[in-house]
């Protein structure tokens, strides 16, 4: 702009040097700016000037006198106007319409099919002198004479032709970001992302609290939310022209994306969400146009602030085209990782994390903390690093035993080894511990994989340690022959026993020619060697007990699962499991708490075996409330028949609590919030079951049921003779859950609940109808409510009535519905080592209620999660065959602890 000045003041001292300062003009008007391409037409010599800009976000400014500015109505940032006020601004100082086309042409602004004659023409005398084109990067229509100097320039004061009074030409004030303030729980990422992508400074937080984001100017102006402020950024991002999109339609568009974006903050919604972007992004670089815009920058921080949840499906390949825009992003622009390591928490809540102001700043603008607790190194205390683990290199495997389904406890392990895997950039993979085939099964195999497959574990490949039996042999009489184990056949109970005092075996002490002897018997599965067990010879003294000689192989005549009777004798987990390990390349054992006292176990055996050291690291089990997790107390309910399976309702197992509504992105972060802590904890089901209702409830459909015992029936005495029929949303505020058809009668069915609860000429609402007032109660000799009447008064407020009806219509077509509600097993929070859940068990863990359902009901498909307003979620477990068969709801706990 000083440039600008400069140049036509320059001009304006010497008019008629116009051969000789052309090129220099020229040059000079060349250096001007980067960005913005500008049409100059200087009219007339004694200084009056008029120019026409036009910028490539297609954006018109005209700064010229008082008088058509205030025709334009000034604003401080430009005018954005049609061909119809550019004549009306010109047309004051135009007379020659075809010098006036050139540079208007030149400008963009008209095309040359245009008809000069259209245009507006300057008074007789005002000649136009020159045409200049230059890049600005910033511009301002000023009017000089010929004597103002560059000190003048902002407040020459200038008659027009045509005027008798002095106009001003003032600069707007200057306007300079003051504060930046936000809610600590609440951290716009996508404005303070934007501000370090264009290079935008912003302040420190001033410490002044605040319900929204909020600008304040050194003027005292105030911008207020996150999009007005993004918005304000994208226009003044002077290094990046493109940022709010390259025109009208594309600024738009950019608009639209703003409005989309805080969908992806929705729980329920977050998968659609990043469903429907990977689609839009297939042919796509960018959301907008051919360049990054805010729109860009919005969404990338609105997966960005998930957290966990997005990074697992970042490292997924479920959306690879947006996968592959959001690391294109990262990748471009380095200064994310800064903002995202200081405001994204780590733990997959998806909530930012509340930062302190003095730490703000250095994520904002780019600061560097340091400090253990403090800015962008600061971590979740429930995040861990694995020891000596290296990026890229780390392997992990998650080892269920085939006994049983996937339970709650499990999941944590299969969770925290992906978590870890992917973090490091490592390697899982799925091995089954199958050395016990008295308990173990193919069935049991193919549910744990469909389990594993639920959570959405991703590995490598799945390995068994029944595939290393020939190789545990031979370390076994290896280790026999090197005098570190040996055969003993000493009873079960006697051997427990003397362990626990510390006594040595008489058959420690065997050669090793008598313990391979023994050892034949045991593969033969002879007599003798049924009486036999092999153990390593380790330490008897050890004060930690798992050290003083453990089991390494038993005798088992059963028939292995997978590969039949070949085997006589198997391997015991604690033999095995360091083997394999080893074998396998693990460079992490990920193990529960409970294998404390076993660590030092594990390390020796390995030692013995002359095997490389793998690391271990435990995290807490997770227990919950009311609740067993042992597979030998679990199949004791499936095989006396107390529940209806493994995948019972009221088992924790995944399965399960699948089956009984819970959404498998509830159990992940719910598990994840937990971390890889070690601190023991009793968990609430409550919690899991209220992270569940939040997604749930904003997605699910709404239906209507009338508990059938003792229903009753409103007659609407003005009610309509014939039934008719309207289309009405699912759900009222999520046009995804679809449109059922709801039935309008004269009489209706209420709960008996709901009837006791109406007094005489009260005034109701019958939900998705309208008020009624129920005039006459019918009762019998005990009380029981028979029957009522009442008329509509349907325009009557909703707001005044105390009561709000479920109703359904007196049609053939309602369905038949059992509600099932279930409890917990036992009636114990928690069981202590010494006591049994046999003498704490639930007498009572299933109610069924029958009742009747809107006809939509009869659509619902198996697993479909609805609302029965006014009763609570449910998910149904047997969709609609018949009429004679009741649809089979299961009750979905809310978290209320009801």
């Amino acid at each position: 702009m000083k440039a600008l000045l400069t140049l036509e003041a320059s001009r304006c001292a010497n008019p008629k040097n116009e051969s000789g300062g052309g090129r220099k003009e020229n040059d000079d008007a060349r250096r001007l700016g980067r960005t913005r391409t500008a049409a100059i037409a200087d009219y007339g010599s004694d200084g009056h000037t008029f120019y026409v800009l036009h910028n490539c976000l297609s954006t018109f400014r005209i700064w010229i006198s008082d008088l058509i500015v205030k025709e334009l109505k000034r604003s401080i940032n430009g005018f954005r106007f049609d061909q119809t006020l550019i004549h009306r601004a010109i047309r004051p100082i135009s007379n020659r319409p075809e010098q006036l086309a050139a540079a208007l042409q030149v400008a963009g602004i008209v095309t040359p099919q245009q008809s000069a004659a259209a245009l507006p023409v300057l008074p007789p005398g005002r000649q136009p002198r020159a045409t200049v084109v230059c890049p600005l990067q910033l511009t301002r229509a000023v009017k000089l004479d010929e004597k103002s100097t560059q000190r003048e320039a902002s407040s020459a004061s200038l008659c027009l032709p045509g005027s008798d009074f002095p106009h001003r030409f003032l600069p707007p004030p200057p306007m300079e970001l003051k504060e930046f303030s936000f809610p600590a729980v609440s951290v716009p990422l996508a404005v303070i992302a934007a501000a370090r992508v264009s290079g935008f400074s912003l302040p420190a937080e001033s410490g002044k609290p605040a319900s929204t984001p909020t600008f304040v100017f050194s003027n005292g102006l105030e911008l207020h939310g996150t999009n007005v402020l993004i918005r304000y950024i994208g226009r003044v991002a002077s290094c990046m022209p493109n940022f709010y999109g390259q025109g009208p339609y594309e600024s738009s568009k950019v608009d639209e994306w703003l409005e989309y974006a805080p969908v992806l903050s929705s729980g329920s919604e977050f998968e659609n969400a990043c469903k429907f972007v990977d689609s839009y992004l297939s042919k796509r670089t960018v959301l907008v146009g051919e360049f990054f815009t805010i729109a860009d920058m919005v969404v990338w921080s609105g997966l960005a602030a998930t957290g966990q949840r997005w990074e697992s499906l970042r490292k997924s390949k479920k959306y690879q085209n947006l996968v592959r825009w959001f690391n294109s992003i990262s990748a471009e622009y380095g200064v994310l990782d800064e903002v995202t390591s200081a405001y994204v928490g780590k733990k997959g809540s998806g909530k930012p994390v509340a930062v302190k102001p003095k730490d703000q700043q250095a994520a904002v603008n780019g600061g560097d903390i340091t400090e253990k607790g403090k800015g962008s190194s600061s971590r979740p205390s429930a995040e861990v690093d694995l020891p000596e683990a290296e990026i890229g290199k780390v392997k992990l495997r998650f080892a269920p035993e085939p006994s049983g389904f996937l339970h709650i406890g499990h999941s944590k392990a299969a969770l925290l080894n992906q978590y870890f895997a992917q973090r490091y950039n490592g390697v899982l993979i799925i091995r089954f511990d199958d050395t016990n085939p008295s308990k173990e099964s193919s069935e049991f195999v193919d549910n744990l994989l469909k389990d594993i497959q639920t959570l959405g574990i991703k590995y490598e490949k799945v390995t068994h340690t029944s595939d290393y039996f020939p190789v545990l042999m031979e370390m076994a009489e290896k280790l026999i022959r090197e005098g570190k184990a040996y055969v003993d056949d000493t009873p079960r109970e006697q051997m427990q026993k003397e362990r626990g005092e510390g006594i040595e075996s008489k058959c420690r002490s065997h050669s090793v020619e008598e313990n391979m002897k023994l050892w034949k018997e045991m593969i033969e599965a002879s007599e003798r060697g049924q009486q036999c067990c092999l153990r390593g010879k380790l330490d008897m003294q050890d004060p930690n007990k798992s050290l003083r000689d453990p089991v390494y192989y038993r005798c088992n005549p059963v028939p292995h699962h997978r590969i039949g009777s070949r085997y006589k004798l198997y391997p015991t987990y604690d033999f095995a499991c360091p083997f394999v390990d080893a074998e396998e390349g693990i460079t992490h054992a990920l193990r529960s708490s409970e294998y404390h006292d076993r660590n030092s176990q594990y390390h020796r055996i390995q030692q013995d075996m002359g095997l490389r050291k793998v690391h271990i690291f435990e995290f807490s089990r997770l227990n919950m409330v009311y609740t067993l997790l042992s597979k030998r107390n679990l199949r004791w309910f499936v095989e006396n028949g107390k529940v209806d399976g493994w995948d019972d309702p009221r088992f924790p197992t995944v399965q399960g609590i699948v089956r009984r509504g819970l959404k498998i992105e509830a159990l992940v972060q719910f598990i994840l919030e937990q971390g890889a802590s070690k601190n023991l904890n009793l968990m609430e089901w409550d919690k899991l079951w209220t992270i569940n209702k939040k997604i749930v409830d904003p997605v699910c459909p709404r239906h209507t049921a009338v508990i059938e015992d003792k229903c009753v029936l409103l007659t609407l005495r003005d009610g309509p003779d014939a039934a008719f029929v309207r289309i009405i949303a699912r759900h009222k505020k999520y046009e995804g859950a679809g449109e059922k058809a709801t039935t309008y009668t004269k009489s209706i069915w209420i709960d008996q609940a709901d009837a006791q609860s109406i007094s005489a000429n009260e005034e109701v609402t019958l939900m998705d109808w309208g008020n009624a007032i129920v005039q006459e109660i019918v009762k019998d000799g005990d009380g029981t409510v028979k029957e009522l009447f009442g008329v509509l008064h349907l325009e009557g407020s909703v707001k005044t009535t105390k009561l709000k009806l479920t109703w359904l219509p007196k049609i053939n077509e309602l369905v038949k519905v059992s509600m099932v509600e279930y409890d917990h097993l036992i009636t114990k929070k928690k069981l202590e080592e010494d006591e049994s859940f046999m003498d704490v068990l639930n007498p009572c863990t299933k109610k069924e209620t029958a009742a009747l359902g809107d006809s939509n009901i009869r659509n619902l498909k198996h697993g479909e999660i609805l609302q029965l307003e006014r009763k609570g979620y449910y998910i149904c477990d047997a969709p609609f065959v018949r009429p004679s068969k009741p649809v089979v709801l299961i009750g979905i706990p809310d978290g209320r602890g009801r």
